[in-house]
């Protein structure tokens, strides 16, 4: 069952042809984690929802509060029978149909579907995980580079060529040939007892995940985090890669090119994150 404004409708609803989503890519979207009912970092994605629409022009509906919405996902998580179960839920807000490049209106509509995953919380993901750089196209950094648009031509064009090239994952550049992200997370560089990120200056998403994590390695006395721009020359003097997301958490990077890396401060990191879901 997909919920379209709050309508539970069955696998047979199809959205029109001329949904702005589909046509111009006028839409955002969260992908949020559910755990047993519990949605994960729930506040995080609403404000960033919220903020996105405005940076979007869309016009925020008086109903669209944060408890509004998490209603309408165990709504749809329970007609799916998956309250009790982990999930992977896409939150979509598309503006409605109308115009061409220009909208005729501003009102929003909204799309909620969910899957059912295995994980119930974050494990460490101990298999091996190559990564590459990729190079074809290059992020433009701008505020609209940090948003979760339908505008992901780049990271599928990207992951066609991980995929060809029998790699796991493939990290991003921007037009200043620095590294930004990688195709589904946000980048984090260990070396020694500091911990790197781009900022998202650089053109990255601005990470629900990313934002926890950051969080994180502030309370740990024995690291510093460092919001800095990220050559290509340090991914090889790292001693850890991880990528980032709300669907696995964090993801050590086992090799890039010629270069292998260890993964404990990872392993730390998962532990508490997983430490801080179940205070919450």
């Amino acid at each position: 069952m997909t919920n379209f404004n709050g309508t539970l409708l069955d696998g047979n609803a199809f959205l029109s042809i001329k949904n702005r989503g589909y046509a111009y890519g006028d839409a955002l979207f969260e992908t949020i984690k559910s755990s047993g009912g519990k949605i994960l970092f729930w506040e995080d994605h609403y404000f960033r929802l919220m903020a996105s629409m405005r940076i979007m022009r869309m016009e925020i509906p008086m109903n669209f509060t944060m408890e509004f919405l998490e209603s309408e996902i165990l709504k749809t998580l329970e007609a799916n029978n998956l309250a009790k179960e982990s999930a992977r839920v896409k939150l979509m807000v598309h503006r409605n149909e109308g115009g061409l490049y220009t909208p005729s209106t501003n009102h929003v509509s909204f799309v909620i579907s969910v899957n059912s995953i295995q994980e119930n919380f974050y494990a460490i993901q101990d298999e091996f995980y190559e990564v590459d750089l990729f190079k074809d196209y290059y992020v433009s950094p701008s505020l609209l580079s940090t948003l979760k648009t339908n505008n992901k031509a780049l990271n599928v064009v990207g992951s066609i060529y991980a995929k060809e090239n029998s790699l796991n994952n493939c990290l991003l550049l921007n037009t200043n040939k620095q590294v930004v992200e990688a195709l589904n997370g946000n980048v984090f560089l260990v070396k020694g007892n500091t911990i790197k990120t781009p900022p998202l200056s650089d053109g990255g998403l601005k990470g629900v995940m990313r934002t926890q994590l950051i969080n994180i390695i502030k309370t740990v006395a024995e690291y510093e985090l460092v919001e800095e721009s990220i050559s290509p020359f340090e991914l090889q003097k790292a001693d850890e890669i991880f990528i980032t997301n709300v669907m696995v958490g964090i993801q050590p990077v086992s090799k890039y090119r010629k270069k292998s890396y260890t993964n404990d401060v990872a392993k730390t990191l998962l532990q508490k994150l997983n430490v801080k879901i179940r205070l919450a």
